[in-house]
C-alpha cells in the first residue's frame, strides 16, 4: 500500500470513527459490540484498500453488514435449541425473573412451533436459522434441490409465524 493510501486511511479513521461508532451503536445497541464492529470494519477497509474506490462508503457498508451479522448471531444465540436457557445453571443478573420467565415461554412456544413442522421442513429451517447454513449447504446436506430448500424455509416461516400468532391472540 502506498503512503498516500495509508495517509488517506489515517484521515478516514480520525474523521469517520466517531460517526461510525454512533451509527453502529444504534444498530447493535451495545457500546462494546459497536467498538468491536468498528474495529473490524476499519481492519477490513485497510486490508481491501487497494481494491476500494470509495473507502468511506466501503467502511460504512462493511460496518452495517458486520452489525447485521452481530444482531443475527445474538438473535440465534437466544433461540438456539441446543443451548436451552432453561437448562442452564447460569442466571443473568441483568434480566428480571419475570423477564426470564417470558423469555423461556417465548423459547418454548417457538420450539413447539418448529416441532410441528414436517421433518424435512424442520431440518431445513433449523439448519438455516440456528446454524446459519446457506441454501446451497442445506440442499447438499439434505440431498434436495436449492429450490426445495427455499420452499421449505418459506413454509417454515409462514407456519411458525401463524402458529405463534394463534397462541398470542
Amino acid at each position: 500500500m502506498s503512503n498516500s493510501r495509508a495517509d488517506l486511511l489515517g484521515r478516514l479513521f480520525s474523521e469517520s470513527r466517531p460517526a461510525l461508532r454512533r451509527y453502529v451503536r444504534r444498530l447493535v445497541g451495545s457500546r462494546e459490540t459497536a467498538d468491536d464492529v468498528v474495529q473490524e470494519a476499519f481492519l477490513r477497509t485497510y486490508v481491501h484498500a487497494d481494491n476500494v474506490r470509495v473507502p468511506r462508503a466501503f467502511l460504512f457498508s462493511t460496518a452495517r453488514n458486520l452489525a447485521a451479522d452481530s444482531r443475527r448471531h445474538n438473535r440465534v444465540a437466544k433461540t438456539d435449541p441446543l443451548g436451552d436457557r432453561a437448562d442452564s445453571e447460569v442466571v443473568s443478573l441483568s434480566e428480571s425473573p419475570e423477564g426470564q420467565v417470558l423469555a423461556d415461554e417465548r423459547s418454548r412456544l417457538l420450539r413447539q412451533a418448529i416441532e410441528r413442522l414436517s421433518p424435512q421442513c424442520r431440518a431445513a429451517f433449523v439448519l438455516r436459522v440456528f446454524h446459519e447454513c446457506s441454501y446451497k449447504e442445506i440442499a447438499q446436506r439434505l440431498g434436495i434441490t436449492r429450490k426445495t430448500v427455499e420452499n421449505h424455509i418459506a413454509r417454515a416461516l409462514r407456519e411458525t409465524h401463524q402458529d405463534l400468532r394463534q397462541r398470542y391472540k
